[in-house]
């Protein structure tokens, strides 16, 4: 039952024609959907080995909507990262952000990361890919999938937004809003949104987005995108804040694109808002196959134009330097711990670094044909591989790019990142499992299964695909599928 005062509030905007409409879509089951790892498979081979029925979501070149009784979400290939089950209207923000190889791009609201993945298959691992949940349990799902996908120039950080404004003013190319609203669109999807729903609590969400878009409005290079959306309908969240943001900055304007079919536009006067935010859109539950949602593209200009691309990525190391050597990830590298390191602190860290870089690549010599790239970073007894130099002390971080594994009195273990961001020919040794075997559920259950070959570790594939790894030895191939992951019984 929606809130009468919801309804009141939308056919006064609707009208009582389209209103009719609007009600009859809370009739009709949800749309399901899911977008291919075209970084792990093409389109072509995933339309080939499929178990699913697939039709194309048409704003998402990657995204397919699939039948209601199927469960891919149970599937190994969702195990292996080959795809990621996401809402199909929430997938029109990130494609409209259009981020590109070796940009520098933010994912300010990340949570639980749909967009942060679209937008890194976007990017095709190259550049620099930050993104940040404000919220710790939140954030550790969104570094969860950000590992399940492969993602390799991704960093994963738990901060406030102004803490990350201080840190990268002027910084990214391209950063994406989906700013906490009322989630008036997702009434069919979450019920806690329907109970929470009330005036109020959207004019708290809009007073919440005007301090988040003004930080990212600082992190922003002149030339440079902003995608600023949400999963409501109220205007005040929607037109209404995307106006109070173009008055506070001037520097920025609404950048028109073409709509994809069934996008339809802003409402400026619904809240007497700026005529410019005609160019936004709305995306309705009963003029397309998808939840609701808004989405405005926003560009700041003043001199910069176009990416930053790999070289200016790179090009001031010396400037964004890593400081941040102590600790563990996941929440201990805290706010407070900028604190200058001593020359003979910082050169311990990096020969502490440059060693465990050592114990590593002695594991790849004798386990993979072909190791990843990237500024090796230590943090406690784990070793990440970071896209680039960067500035973390006294951030929050969970992910520092790709983790490498654990490096402990001189020996190296891999880390289920790293067998799911690996291809089949970059392993020296891999067990080949089938997607409807009785082996691949054994081993997702964190079973040992038989193994006839040479010891040592094993990158475990099913149907080709990486799931994680494997250590071989004594006729057995011991396992190593996290716990954390494993199926019951």
């Amino acid at each position: 039952m929606l809130p009468q005062e919801f309804t009141m509030r939308m056919e006064n905007w609707l009208g009582q024609e389209e209103m009719a409409a609007f009600l009859k879509s809370y009739e009709r089951k949800r749309a399901q959907a899911l977008r291919v790892n075209t970084q792990k498979i093409s389109l072509g081979e995933f339309l080939r080995i499929a178990p699913f029925s697939l039709r194309p979501v048409p704003w998402a070149g990657a995204g397919f909507y699939y039948g209601e009784e199927e469960r891919p979400g149970r599937h190994p290939y969702h195990e292996a990262g080959l795809y990621y089950m996401q809402e199909p209207s929430a997938m029109a923000v990130a494609a409209l952000a259009e981020a590109r190889p070796g940009e520098r791009v933010l994912d300010l609201c990340a949570a639980p990361g749909g967009k942060t993945t679209q937008l890194g298959v976007a990017m095709e691992g190259k550049g620099l890919l930050v993104a940040n949940e404000i919220h710790p349990a939140r954030a550790k799902i969104l570094a969860q999938n950000v590992e399940r996908m492969g993602i390799s120039h991704g960093l994963v950080l738990n901060e406030d937004p102004e803490a990350l404004a201080e840190r990268f003013p002027e910084f990214f190319d391209r950063i994406v809003v989906d700013a906490p609203c009322s989630g008036e669109g997702m009434f069919r999807k979450e019920e806690q949104a329907l109970l929470q729903w009330s005036v109020g609590e959207i004019n708290l969400c809009a007073q919440r987005q005007v301090k988040i878009l003004d930080q990212a409005a600082r992190m922003l290079r002149p030339g440079g995108r902003l995608l600023y959306s949400t999963c409501t309908f109220a205007p005040e969240e929607n037109e209404g804040s995307v106006t109070s943001f173009l008055n506070r900055h001037p520097e920025f304007r609404v950048e028109q694109v073409s709509a994809y079919e069934g996008f339809a536009p802003g409402q400026p006067q619904w809240v007497c808002g700026a005529k410019e935010v005609e160019h936004t859109f709305r995306l309705w539950p009963h003029r397309l196959e998808g939840e609701g949602h808004y989405v405005a593209i926003l560009e700041k200009y003043g001199g910069f134009k176009g990416p930053s691309g790999e070289q200016n990525l790179l090009r001031r190391r010396k400037d964004c330097s890593l400081t941040a050597r102590q600790g563990t990830l996941g929440g201990q590298v805290k706010r407070g711990d900028s604190r200058r390191t001593s020359s003979r602190g910082k050169a311990a860290g990096r020969q502490a670094e440059q060693e465990a870089y050592r114990v590593y690549q002695a594991f790849a010599r004798e386990n993979l044909r072909q190791t990843p790239q990237g500024e090796p970073v230590l943090f406690g007894e784990q070793l990440y591989l970071m896209p680039c130099a960067l500035e973390l002390s006294g951030l929050r971080v969970l992910r520092a790019g790709l983790h490498m594994g654990t490096v402990s009195k001189g020996r190296f273990t891999p880390a289920h990142a790293l067998a799911l961001h690996l291809k089949a020919q970059d392993a020296l040794r891999c067990c080949l499992l089938e997607a409807d075997s009785s082996e691949v559920e054994a081993y997702l259950r964190g079973e040992a299964l038989p193994w006839e070959g040479e010891k040592g570790w094993c990158l475990v594939l099913v149907d080709g695909y990486s799931l994680g790894w494997g250590k071989a030895g004594g006729g057995l191939l011991k396992n190593h599928y996290p716990k954390g992951l494993r199926r019951q019984t």
